[in-house]
Formats: structure tokens, C-alpha cells, sequence
């Protein structure tokens, strides 16, 4: 066994950090409270857990999000897509950071939701 195989911690440091930015936080409360309020807490919790698992998923693999067609269409290839369907989480891998900037729901305009939030159009 290799030293980092037996050795958790080691493994871990070829991980990727995961941050959220403040706008993909309050995309999390907002998607949190529209579900509780208007379906369940149940819910709400369900959608939140799966929505954080698949974030911290992509410290071990960053690069395997697929780009935004909406960016790709600008000729922006920087960004980076997850999905908990319907939601999209787009990110960009900067180094060992993977920096979660939009959690959104796939099923709205997103072309003009990711140009105002990610080009400030």
C-alpha cells in the first residue's frame, strides 16, 4: 500500500478547495426558501443536500463539468457546469480552487441570467 493510499489526509490534499461565492449563497437561500415555502421542508432539505453534494463532488474532479452552451456561444470556454436537475451550478477551476459563482434553475433564460451575472451585462 502506498503511503497515500493508507493515509487519508494525503489524499485529501490533492483535492481541490470548493468556494461559494456570495451570490451562488444566496442563490442556495433563495432555491431553499422558494421550495419550503411553496412545497416542503422536506424538500427544501433534499434539494439542498443534493445541491451541496454535488459542489463538493467537484473537488475531487474539477475539469469533468461540462462548459455552458450559452458561454461557449460568446467563446467563453473559462466556465464550467454541474447539474442537480433542474439546477445548474456554473464554476470556474482556478488552480486547487473551484469557485462556484450561479446555482440556478436550468429551466430559466439562462442566457440572459449568465451574461448579467457572469459578464455584468
Amino acid at each position: 500500500m502506498s503511503p497515500a493510499a493508507s493515509d487519508p489526509e494525503s489524499s485529501l490534499n490533492n483535492e481541490s478547495k470548493v468556494l461559494l461565492t456570495h451570490s451562488a449563497e444566496r442563490d442556495l437561500e433563495a432555491i431553499y426558501g422558494y421550495i419550503a415555502e411553496n412545497d416542503s421542508q422536506a424538500n427544501a432539505n433534499y434539494v439542498l443536500d443534493n445541491l451541496l453534494e454535488v459542489a463538493e463532488s467537484l473537488a475531487a474532479f474539477p475539469e469533468r463539468g461540462s462548459y455552458p452552451k450559452e458561454l461557449l456561444a460568446l467563446g467563453i470556454r473559462e466556465y464550467r457546469q454541474a447539474y442537480f436537475k433542474p439546477y445548474r451550478l456554473i464554476y470556474r477551476v482556478h488552480g486547487k480552487q473551484v469557485i462556484i459563482y450561479l446555482i440556478a434553475d436550468g429551466r430559466r433564460d439562462m442566457q440572459m441570467l449568465l451574461m448579467r451575472r457572469m459578464l455584468g451585462v
